[in-house]
C-alpha cells in the first residue's frame, strides 16, 4: 500500500530564541550608547545659539535707545529701561513707544542679565545650570562671545 508522498516542508519556528533577542538588544544598546551623547551635545548648542539670537535683537535694541538718548542704560536701570523711562530728565528723547513689549529670557526661561561697561554693555545668560560660573554646557553665555 503505497501512501501518496507528501511535498517536504521544513518544521515551522514560532519565533526568536533567547540568543537572538539578547543580541538584537546588545546591539540596539550599542546603537544608543554612540548616537545619544551626539544627539545632547546638538540639543545643547542650539540652545545656546537661541540664547545667542536673543541676546542679539537686546542688543540691537539697546542701540537703539542709545542712539536716542546717547547713552546706553544704567546697569542698576538694566532692562527695565526698554520697557519704560526709568528718568524723563536724563532720557528726554526716549521714544513714545518702548524699546521692547516685554522682557525676553534665554533658552532655560532665565532672565538675561544686564551690565553697562563703561561705553559698552554686557548681556549675560547664566545657562543650563541658571547659576553665575559653570563650566561645559553650564557655562555662562556672554553676548561678547557668542559671534566669535
Amino acid at each position: 500500500m503505497n501512501q501518496p508522498s507528501r511535498p517536504h516542508t521544513p518544521p515551522l519556528r514560532a519565533g526568536f530564541s533567547l540568543i537572538e533577542l539578547l543580541i538584537v538588544i546588545v546591539i540596539l544598546g550599542g546603537l544608543v550608547a554612540v548616537v545619544a551623547p551626539g544627539l545632547m551635545d546638538a540639543a545643547d548648542e542650539a540652545q545656546r545659539d537661541t540664547t545667542c539670537l536673543k541676546m542679539n535683537d537686546l542688543k540691537k535694541r539697546l542701540d537703539m535707545f542709545k542712539l536716542d538718548n546717547g547713552v546706553f542704560p544704567e546697569t542698576e536701570e538694566g532692562f527695565q529701561a526698554l520697557l519704560s523711562n526709568p528718568d524723563s530728565d536724563r532720557y528726554p528723547n526716549y521714544r513714545s513707544k518702548p524699546y521692547l513689549k516685554e522682557l525676553p529670557k534665554d533658552a532655560w526661561k532665565t532672565p538675561f542679565v544686564y551690565l553697562k561697561r563703561g561705553d559698552g554693555v554686557e548681556i549675560i545668560s547664566f545657562a543650563a545650570d541658571r547659576k553665575e560660573g559653570g563650566d561645559e554646557s553650564n557655562s555662562d553665555i556672554r553676548f561678547s562671545q557668542c559671534n566669535k
